[in-house]
């Protein structure tokens, strides 16, 4: 066999190596347990749940700069809205806040190991719960 063959075949190898991996590594984590997410309460998502899954930290960090920069308060992927449609009640029928574990937020970012920052600055729970609750945050 020549060098180029040996090459060819140590090369083809190595593809079908990464390939069973890969596979392996697939059917480990396919009984993972995943986040139960609890659903909002609206009607529909503001875009498709797969999208918004993946590309949420970007459309709320557009909405930030479109009000920041521009002065434009659109209600699409506003925080407040998002908050709005997924509270989850405690055991006193109010909003949890970002501190409890079963806040939307933090069922998927605990998950992932992600840590959310947004509430460092705002309030973790709609205004109007926060206010019967006798706090913002």
């Amino acid at each position: 066999m020549t060098a180029r063959g040996r090459l060819v075949l140590v090369a083809a190898l190595a593809a079908l190596v990464a390939v069973a991996a890969g596979a392996a590594a697939l059917t480990r984590f396919k009984g993972t347990d995943r986040p139960h997410v609890p659903r909002g309460q609206g009607e529909a998502c503001v875009a498709d749940t797969d999208w918004i899954r993946r590309n949420h930290m970007v459309a709320l960090d557009r909405q930030r700069d479109a009000t920041v920069h521009e002065g434009l308060r659109t209600p699409r992927f506003s925080l407040a809205g998002c908050l709005a449609c997924h509270a989850v009640a405690g055991e006193d029928g109010r909003a949890v806040t970002a501190a409890d574990s079963r806040h939307f937020c933090r069922v998927c970012h605990d998950y992932a190991a992600v840590r959310v920052d947004c509430f460092d600055c705002h309030a973790s729970r709609p205004e109007r719960m926060a206010e019967a609750a006798g706090s913002k945050r």
